[in-house]
């Protein structure tokens, strides 16, 4: 460009900040839950509000209701031994 910096426009500079700002957030957002998983697994609290099904450390979780939910996997879901 014959040594002539290329000047960006208000509209384009304030465009970038908020895509940036918001691209912070959510990573932001995601690190805190992230945090908060690994803080309530580390206490023994349940991090999926007691729904066993398809969370992610039910196969390492203690607590008492996904022992009984492993154990109704292992006798087939139907009460039966």
């Amino acid at each position: 460009m014959n040594g002539v910096l290329k000047v960006r426009s208000r509209r384009s500079l304030f465009v970038g900040a908020l895509r940036y700002a918001a691209l912070g957030l959510l990573g932001a957002t995601a690190g805190a839950a992230a945090i908060k998983r690994h803080r309530l697994v580390e206490q023994g609290r349940c991090v999926s509000d007691g729904l066993c099904h398809g969370c992610a450390v039910f196969q390492d979780c203690r607590l008492p209701r996904a022992q009984q939910a492993k154990e109704l996997i292992v006798r087939g879901g139907n009460g039966q031994r």
